[in-house]
């Protein structure tokens, strides 16, 4: 799987069974890898309508993340990408130390940073990860333990919770990013 991305990319999901959509961009600008997406949806009968900039190094490593909710509420994080977090105004953010990714509950794209940095090979270990997940209802940033494991190199990856609460196999394309995440999320042409 290539490490950067090769061109501007965009991409579309909906969620499965509910209304929505999710448009990202996705390019590689100067040392970071920069996603811009807009996302409409729902959240526990709750209609929401965000954008969202998540900026990595060429690592896949989260920098930063900026959301703004079409009701006013916005979340931002800044990342050392060694594990320490602060939000906009540079406190820092304790309960995230550890974490190098973010999990945005309501986009299958923050799936594609665990694979595309860790370089899991098919029929390997999985490797675990301390994420700091963000539900679009809240903006409230949560640890969540998760484990990937590559089932078919390049194509196909078992995501699950450390808890056992949940599994999933995610099909990925020949950038990383989620076609099909069972259940929840489908690739739309574009």
């Amino acid at each position: 799987m290539r490490f950067l991305p090769p061109r501007p990319l965009s991409a579309r999901w909906r969620p499965v069974g509910a209304e929505g959509l999710e448009h990202l961009d996705l390019r590689l600008d100067d040392d970071a890898i920069i996603a811009d997406s807009v996302v409409i949806g729902n959240r526990g009968g709750i209609p929401y309508g965000l954008r969202y900039r998540l900026v990595c190094g060429v690592d896949w490593v989260t920098r930063s993340l900026d959301i703004t909710a079409t009701d006013g509420r916005s979340l931002h994080l800044r990342s050392d990408g060694e594990g320490e977090w602060t939000d906009g105004e540079g406190f820092p953010i304790a309960h995230l130390d550890g974490c190098i990714d973010v999990d945005l509950a309501g986009s299958p794209f923050t799936n594609t940073l665990p694979i595309r940095r860790a370089g899991l090979v098919g029929g390997g270990a999985a490797a675990e990860f301390r994420m700091a997940y963000i539900p679009f209802d809240t903006f409230k940033p949560a640890v969540d333990g998760q484990l990937y494991r590559c089932l078919e190199q390049d194509r196909l990856y078992r995501y699950e919770a450390t808890d056992r609460s949940f599994s999933a196999d995610l099909t990925v394309d020949e950038d990383g990013l989620v076609t099909d995440y069972p259940g929840l999320f489908t690739r739309v042409e574009i």
